[in-house]
């Protein structure tokens, strides 16, 4: 008789195996449960679902039918489309000559200008819509473009612009005539940049500051400092949150190499504050705090409307609590939680996103809003988290390093910035400011409301996201009208309106006169036509049919 030894000791062996992967298995599948559900949440299948989606266009009649509309809404909509063309053309001569002179050239003019609608209507919006890339001056709340058009500008400058050109530019003015006298030596420091290291520690709050060339790269420090300390790999980042663009931080769409060490999760989620808890791999975790204006979502353009799906709620209250309670996991796991304020910096509370929901980072970015625009990041942090080197083994550095970190101009500027943020009386731009930009927003969605036009904005605080309350394949026109009666816009269109803080009162009623006339010719011209069959999920299914069957391709 065979001994059953053997036997015995396989079985064991096989439990013995299958209780050592168990725990892996579950923190995988935790793993797994705290992405976002959406492919926001999951970079690879997002790159994934970009290779397979094919290019087609519409031909001049599909282009105004798209929708299932009419022939006379069709043809309606044709004849405003052209009629708006004239405008352009006229408008914005000289303009979208030098523009088109040097697009062959400039690779990031030939992906703004194709990316700025749904690559279905791109080539026709092109050719006839076309805007310019150029602008002479700027003065209060407005920019002049080089065929002297004057328009109220809600660009921000991507959020660097706070308080006005005309504040940065005298910040840079003041600081080049201190800066002149060195002029560009770079390596030894600029006197300022003593004043900048002391309040920048007091505006974080924390112990020390690096100085860097970009925002991008002040987030790339932090990150690596995180991992030096922490001698661990991963980084985690929430669901649609930006970061600048290497590698790390932009694991889906636009990254060629799919990173291996980022964990991208959902934001606001008990089920990640159970990975943080869980896992022994995460060095550090990465807050963008404009989030907050449409957690799990990626950053709004116009090039994804496709539908009327886009949405967004800021709840303050709410998203402090998961700051709170994501700042307890962080304390008790010796997780590092990076605050990115190279966005929202300085613009809700001069204390930053810090300061405005009551919440502390073991480390801070920051970028352009300090220096006016002018090139710059900056990393404050604790200083055993900063530190680039260990006593007891000298060859185990952590480098960075930049020529042109600590530039004598950009550090001039800078602590022109930061005197005046630090004035008691400019300080007082802060005093209600939420209440004045809630209050702004609430006038304008009901002057929408009332004129029954199916657009309303939501913000933090100065940014604002336009979003559409019924179905269409068409909203992306709207940036085109806004354009059309005056107010500057970034590429991206309604995805993004950004105030400087010195707009007055008499400035946004201007703005809102103008966005009001804009979406009321919009709706005039049958753009938002549309029957009871038509919403956002019929439209997503058409689209799909449209990529299978090659329908509209040509």
């Amino acid at each position: 008789m065979d001994s059953p030894l053997p036997i015995l000791s396989l079985s064991a062996a096989a439990i013995a195996g299958a209780a050592a992967a168990f725990p892996k298995l579950q923190a995988r599948l935790a793993l797994s449960r705290a992405k976002h559900r959406s492919l926001t949440g999951h970079s690879k299948m997002s790159k994934l679902a970009a290779r397979l989606v094919p290019h087609y266009e519409f031909d001049i009649d599909d282009f105004f039918r798209s929708d299932g509309a009419p022939p006379d809404v069709a043809m309606q909509r044709q004849d405003a489309f052209f009629r708006l063309s004239g405008i352009y053309a006229g408008r914005y001569a000289k303009g979208r000559a030098m523009t088109a002179e040097v697009s062959d050239r400039i690779s990031d003019l030939q992906f703004t200008e194709t990316y700025r609608v749904p690559f279905q209507y791109s080539r026709l919006v092109r050719e006839h819509l076309s805007t310019s890339a150029f602008v002479q001056s700027s003065a209060g709340v407005t920019v002049t473009d080089v065929d002297g058009n004057i328009c109220y500008d809600l660009t921000g400058s991507y959020g660097v612009n706070i308080f006005g050109n005309d504040f940065y530019k005298e910040c840079i003015a003041e600081g080049e005539k201190r800066a002149h006298a060195l002029g560009p030596v770079l390596g030894p420091y600029h006197p300022a940049i003593t004043d900048n290291v002391k309040r920048l520690c007091e505006i974080s709050g924390l112990d020390e500051v690096s100085f860097h060339m970009s925002g991008t790269e002040a987030v790339m420090q932090a990150v690596r400092l995180a991992r030096y300390h922490t001698r661990r790999s991963h980084l985690v980042r929430f669901a649609g949150s930006y970061h600048g663009w290497w590698g790390d931080v932009q694991p889906g769409v636009g990254n060629p190499v799919s990173p291996h060490e980022t964990y991208t999760l959902a934001d606001m989620s008990e089920r990640t504050l159970h990975v943080l808890k869980t896992r022994k791999d995460i060095a550090c975790v990465l807050v963008n705090p404009l989030q907050a204006l449409h957690p799990n979502a990626n950053a709004p353009g116009d090039s994804a409307l496709v539908d009327s799906s886009r949405n967004s709620k800021f709840d303050r209250a709410a998203y402090t609590e998961w700051l709170k309670a994501l700042r307890d996991v962080c304390t008790a796991r010796g997780i590092v939680l990076i605050f990115d304020e190279v966005f929202v910096g300085f613009r809700l509370a001069a204390g930053g996103a810090q300061e405005y929901f009551g919440v502390r980072a073991d480390m801070v970015t920051y970028g352009k809003s300090l220096a006016g625009g002018l090139p710059v990041g900056a990393v404050c942090g604790r200083k055993d988290l900063m530190r680039r080197f260990r006593d007891d083994r000298p060859a185990d550095i952590c480098f960075a390093r930049g020529t042109f970190n600590s530039h004598p101009y950009v550090m001039t500027a800078m602590d022109e910035f930061l005197s005046r943020l630090a004035s008691p009386n400019f300080r007082s731009v802060y005093n209600g400011l939420d209440e004045t930009w809630n209050d702004r927003a609430g006038q304008l969605n009901d002057r929408l409301t009332a004129q029954d036009i199916p657009v309303r904005v939501s913000n933090l605080s100065s940014i604002w996201m336009v979003h559409y309350t019924e179905p269409s394949r068409y909203n992306w026109m709207l940036q085109y009208y806004l354009r059309a009666e005056g107010l500057a816009l970034s590429w991206i269109g309604t995805g993004r309106l950004i105030f400087s803080l010195n707009y007055s009162d008499a400035d946004f009623a201007e703005v809102a006169d103008r966005f009001v006339a804009a979406a009321e010719k919009m709706k005039r011209d049958g753009w938002w036509w549309h029957n009871a069959s038509l919403t956002n999920k019929t439209i997503r299914r058409q689209i799909l049919k449209e990529m299978v069957t090659g329908t509209y391709k040509r």
